[in-house]
């Protein structure tokens, strides 16, 4: 698509799509009605041809707009863009080129004309933004193509809100209609006189994952720092939210610091893994990847397995809890340094021996759930930088029935319901990730290695020797992804491994059953992968 752009001052947005080249239209001209214009400077710079076509003085507006189509005519060109073009166009204009749009800044059809601004900040609105749709001789009145909402500050004035609608508005809505016109998806309907009436387009739904999204979050934190002291951040808290969060949780230890980056950012990693279980489950999270996890005949019992793992690395880390914690919980929770315990809830003698710990901030989360409740909130984000990475959630949860066995010897009950604990806390673990477990408790954990054989050794070492009366031999083995070459099973039996469950579906597969019926190993697929890559 070859775009005409038309600007009487700087062509903000024509240097913008041009830069962007939306849908890969290009900007093929740009006309001025200003000799002194600096568009003219920046065309120039990008390679863009420029014309020049100022109204003479006593000059009629239809003569000079005869002009410039004449200008134009030499360009061949699909769409008209303009860009602050200081001159309202007659239909006798309109009609002789391609469609013609404009920008607006503010969410047409309130606050038409040249002070936008103003009149939003007289009118005392929350929320303002920008309006592409196709140019009518009735300024500021054509049919809307796309809108951008950006909100309203408190200390804002119509400098700020001019620099904010156009970065953060005009920057993102008028590439986005140059695109669907670029991808031809755009029909403007007319009128039985030929006037655009409405503008339609095609594939601008809703549904899970829409043409579009609007973010709307209050910031609820300005925290101490980020990842590390230099880095400035904020927390931000979505009130549609129903699930159990650790975002607006009550802190119930007045006396402790507050909440920083890293421990919202462990802490949730934390709840949402003793999400998994519907029996007393306890986990400690290091740098969101667990240290240990255990499901047990109650929750002191699970804590107690899951800190065995490995209780060195547990030292300063987050504990997550999907009973209320009772005071015999409370006082192994308080027993070593922690930052963070997070539950469902706190009995009062708990919370007695939680609160002796000065710095030890006490998250009650409220109730979690049941079943899919747990998981009420669907999909994931993932900001990077330039835009935002959105998935469905990882709920998948295998039981016995959905388990291919693939080895000539059956898994035990047992180790099938040490398969399923063990797949179920795998998910929680940074890809290359490994899991050993024995009965509903971990044994060892590798986790973020950029080889699966390393995620192995990891794995037995901390079995061998961080893990507390626990041993590889005789243990399952997860692992979120298939093994490409035998190696990795051969690691583990080495370790004392005797049963496997991993996805499956490596073209090396018959490699890797016929190494683990060397070793009498039993190994099951899933048939799905789980990794997790932040």
């Amino acid at each position: 698509m070859k775009i005409a752009g038309l600007a009487s001052n700087r062509g903000r947005n024509l240097r913008h799509i041009a830069d962007a080249a939306p849908g890969g239209a290009e900007l093929s001209v740009v006309l001025t009605n200003r000799e002194q214009a600096p568009v003219l400077g920046a065309a120039t710079e990008r390679r863009i041809p420029t014309e020049v076509v100022e109204r003479d003085e006593g000059e009629s507006r239809e003569s000079h707009e005869r002009r410039i189509v004449e200008r134009l005519s030499d360009y061949d060109v699909d769409l008209v863009c303009l860009d602050g073009y200081m001159r309202v166009l007659t239909d006798e204009f309109l009609d002789a080129v391609p469609t013609t749009l404009n920008v607006h800044p503010s969410l047409l059809p309130s606050f038409p004309g040249t002070d936008a601004h103003e009149q939003v900040l007289d009118a005392g609105v929350r929320t303002t933004g920008c309006t592409v749709h196709v140019v009518t001789e009735e300024v500021d009145a054509g049919p809307v193509v796309t809108q951008e909402p950006i909100p309203v500050y408190e200390d804002d004035d119509a400098d700020s809100l001019t620099a904010r609608v156009l970065r953060e508005a005009e920057f993102t809505a008028y590439p986005r209609a140059v695109r669907w016109f670029a991808e031809d998806r755009v029909s403007v309907e007319r009128d039985d006189e030929g006037n655009p009436e409405r503008v339609a387009v095609e594939g601008d739904v809703g549904g899970d994952f829409p043409e579009r999204r609007f973010v709307s979050e209050e910031r609820t934190a300005t925290l101490r720092y980020g990842e590390n002291p230099h880095q400035d951040a904020a927390l931000y808290v979505d009130d549609g939210c129903e699930e159990a969060s650790v975002v607006d949780a009550a802190q119930l230890n007045p006396g402790a610091k507050g909440m920083g980056y890293n421990n919202y950012n462990d802490a949730d990693a934390a709840l949402d893994l003793v999400k998994e279980f519907d029996e007393p489950a306890a986990a400690v999270i290091k740098h969101t990847n667990p240290a240990g996890c255990a499901v047990g005949s109650d929750l002191a019992d699970a804590y107690d397995r899951a800190l065995r793992t490995d209780a060195k690395s547990a030292f300063g880390g987050i504990v997550a809890l999907n009973r209320e914690c009772d005071a015999d919980t409370a006082t192994a929770v308080a027993d070593s340094f922690k930052e963070v315990v997070v539950a469902p809830g706190y009995t009062e003698s708990a919370l007695d021996v939680l609160t002796e710990k000065k710095n030890l901030r006490v998250l009650d989360v409220g109730p979690l759930g049941a079943g899919d409740d747990r998981f009420s909130e669907r999909f994931t984000e993932k900001p990077i930088v330039g835009g935002r990475l959105v998935q469905e959630r990882d709920r998948q949860s295998p039981t016995a029935d959905d388990l291919e066995v693939v080895t000539e010897r059956e898994p035990t009950d047992e180790q099938i319901e040490t398969m399923l604990f063990a797949w179920k806390t795998l998910k929680h673990v940074k890809s290359n990730g490994i899991l050993f477990a024995t009965g509903t408790e971990t044994v060892g954990v590798g986790m973020g290695q950029v080889s699966r054989v390393d995620a192995v050794t990891l794995a037995a070492m901390k079995a061998e020797k961080d893990a507390e009366g626990k041993s590889a031999d005789g243990a399952v083995m997860a692992s979120d992804a298939f093994f490409p070459f035998p190696d990795a099973v051969e690691e583990a039996a080495d370790a004392g491994i005797e049963a496997v469950i991993q996805p499956g579906g490596s073209v090396n597969d018959e490699d890797v059953i016929a190494a683990a019926d060397e070793r009498d190993m039993a190994m099951a697929f899933t048939g799905s992968r789980c990794f997790r890559h932040d």
